[in-house]
């Protein structure tokens, strides 16, 4: 299943460029399964730069009692994921080759409302970099990443 090609279907647009699809993809209200999964939303869009948001509940916890690693890393993935894709042109795809997380701080179901920002740092004709940090609403830094994606042709 590819949803945002479903959404260009529906608006009958195959042309449009990453930051286009992007945006009809936050206008149809509709979000992926692992965005359904874990209850978190891509909220903006820009060029070069995706904001994703969310609150860990305990559908994210891990034994030891707070939020599983693999929540932040999901939410910063996304958000550089997403950054380089809004510089993508029509026809354009991107897939992560690697994504490194630092934790700073452990996030609990009483954290509230958490936002992964990415922003592009480099954008080149294969490959694309970039960089996302996952804050709560007082700016408290919770993890950070850098990736390094493959951009594809066709």
């Amino acid at each position: 299943m590819n949803l945002i090609a479903d959404v260009l279907r529906e608006l009958g647009r195959t042309d449009l460029s990453g930051l286009e699809q992007l945006r009809a993809l936050i206008a149809s209200g509709k979000r992926p399964g692992i965005s359904e999964s874990l209850d978190f939303a891509l909220t903006e869009v820009d060029v070069g730069r995706a904001v994703f948001e969310g609150v860990p509940g305990h559908h994210a916890y891990n034994p030891i009692g707070m939020v599983h690693g693999g929540y932040a890393a999901t939410l910063l993935d996304s958000a550089c994921g997403c950054a380089v894709h809004s510089q993508l042109q029509a026809g354009q795809g991107y897939t992560t080759l690697e994504l490194k997380v630092a934790y700073h701080k452990a996030a609990t179901s009483q954290t509230g409302l958490l936002r992964a920002e990415g922003r592009v740092l480099t954008m080149g004709r294969r490959a694309a970099f970039a960089e996302a940090k996952l804050t709560d609403a007082s700016g408290r830094l919770y993890a950070s990443a850098t990736s390094t994606l493959l951009v594809i042709d066709g």
